[in-house]
């Protein structure tokens, strides 16, 4: 067997890929596809996805880089001796932190025209860039433009709204020349997170194709369960004698951690930089969490009072686009990455739910610390150590950790919002749990059932609020909803507690075998 590529883990430039040994997903065929069905494309996908890479790829192919696509499905497909020149702009890295937006948009405007010998004469953004593109469209031809995070200045900004509406008014006048530049220009991809309305790429270009929902390139970035079998598989063996198991047990592990985002309902694909970094590392961690701690949504859902994410319904118009003065929780969770479509129906009607288990796990430690006042990696072994009172049939060390899962709370704001905090730390904590046994928790009118099955129990628990135990315990008598665990051979334990609001911890519990 050959040896494996390198994993090219961060690498965004398809040169530096394809001529340094790295492993390539192939693309190609979606990106030929693009090329050749329309010319003006928007696109949006969550961070650490592949948008720059597949910038990088139709800007050398545009260069007529023909060596780089050797043994790829595009390389007979293309003709090699027609290329065009491609303005290729990254607003990741133009500096706008340090210079300021406007002037770090003159820089890398002023930089890309000495790199192409055009001599600038004008002196603002929007007639700089439309200067540069008509002497480029007729000194070498129509010119590519790809213009990779173009929300970028807004995204980083959404926690200082005075900046984030300067760099939205100064985004509105350079994204403008673009409307009037058609006989310019032969080709247009813009990547970003989030579609932000009142910016004139969206307003103006109204010819301006969105492929963030088609069903056609729902896979151009990302990897399939095909591609992950195929071009993964020289890295398979070694995983799966670090991790003790077999191939089919390997892939399902795999599949529950890293697969499941979607925007179509129906093809569902990997967030590749995960995959590259689980393939590299041979364990199960939140490598894509790491990257980026969304401290700005966590406010957003506390403001919103937003908190249980699973199983979630959106239409379609609260997708298209949304200013970023009235901000709305759900669409952004969704285009960010943290939410996917798990269904949609014929009404423009999405399900949206976690992508998978490495995105759950990391977003749930995160909020449950949040409501806590904790530092995040204390969530994590609290639940842990649930399960393990759970599984070792512990109740005492179950309500002692129940009990102090609102320890930390602030009284003043506990009081405040005693229902919220009851509902949603409670909710939370067990939906968690369910990635480490079988945790199933419904609610409704305010109700919270608990049902957690461990190898050797089925704990079916009623929480009541300012109550008592013995009325939550009779609640799962009354309602029967042991009922249809009757035919499982584990031991059935009803579990009825009772938590004050005034005492802020369990104030009663009680537990009974169900015979």
């Amino acid at each position: 067997m050959s040896k494996p590529l390198k994993l090219p883990i961060g690498l965004q430039d398809f040169n530096e890929v394809i001529g340094g040994g790295y492993l390539y997903v192939d693309k190609t065929q979606y990106i030929h596809r693009l090329l050749t069905s329309g010319k003006y494309y928007f696109l949006s996908r969550p961070r650490r996805f592949g948008k720059s890479l597949t910038l990088s790829t139709i800007s050398y192919l545009y260069r007529g880089r023909s060596e780089l696509f050797q043994g790829l499905w595009l390389e007979g497909q293309w003709d090699w001796g027609k290329t065009q020149p491609v303005v290729h702009i990254s607003f990741s890295s133009i500096g706008y932190r340090t210079l300021g937006l406007e002037a770090a948009i003159a820089a890398e405007l002023r930089s890309i025209s000495q790199r192409m010998g055009i001599a600038l004469q004008e002196q603002e953004i929007d007639r700089q860039f439309h200067e540069l593109l008509r002497q480029l469209a007729q000194r070498d031809g129509k010119v590519v433009l790809l213009v990779d995070e173009y929300d970028k200045p807004l995204i980083d900004f959404l926690d200082d709204l005075p900046q984030a509406q300067a760099n939205q008014q100064t985004l509105k006048i350079f994204y403008s020349v673009i409307k009037d530049s058609d006989a310019y220009l032969e080709f247009m991809l813009i990547t970003g997170v989030s579609k932000f309305s009142k910016v004139s790429i969206f307003s103006d270009l109204n010819h301006l194709k969105d492929l963030t929902f088609d069903r056609h390139y729902a896979a151009l970035v990302g990897y399939t369960q095909a591609e992950l079998e195929q071009y993964f598989e020289p890295y398979m063996a070694e995983v799966e004698a670090y991790q003790g198991m077999g191939r089919p047990a390997l892939l399902e592990k795999v599949r529950a951690w890293y697969n499941g985002y979607s925007w179509d309902g129906r093809t569902r694909v990997y967030n590749p930089f995960s995959i590259l970094c689980f393939f590299s590392a041979g364990d199960f961690r939140n490598f894509w969490f790491e990257t980026g701690t969304p401290t700005f949504l966590l406010k957003l859902l506390k403001e919103q009072h937003l908190y249980k994410l699973d199983n979630l319904e959106a239409s379609e118009r609260s997708f298209a686009s949304y200013d970023i003065e009235s901000l709305q929780a759900v669409p952004i969770l969704f285009q960010t990455g943290y939410l996917t479509i798990k269904a949609k129906d014929g009404l423009g009607t999405y399900t949206l739910d976690y992508p998978n288990a490495e995105v759950r796990e990391a977003l749930l430690e995160y909020i449950i610390s949040d409501l806590r006042h904790t530092q995040t990696p204390f969530s994590t072994p609290l639940v842990v150590d649930l399960y393990k009172a759970f599984a070792a049939n512990d109740l005492e060390r179950v309500i002692m950790l129940v009990k102090s899962i609102f320890k930390t709370i602030p009284s003043q704001i506990f009081i405040a919002n005693a229902e919220h905090y009851y509902h949603s730390l409670i909710y939370l904590v067990f939906f968690y749990l369910g990635l480490y046994t079988e945790s199933e928790v419904n609610t409704s009118d305010g109700r919270l059932d608990c049902v957690v099955k461990t190898p050797a129990h089925i704990y079916v628990i009623e929480f009541k609020l300012d109550k008592s135990a013995a009325a939550a315990l009779r609640q799962i008598k009354d309602k029967g909803y042991a009922e249809r665990y009757r035919a499982d051979s584990r031991e059935k334990v009803l579990v009825g507690v009772n938590f004050s609001s005034e005492a802020k911890t369990v104030e009663g519990w009680k537990a009974e075998t169900l015979g």
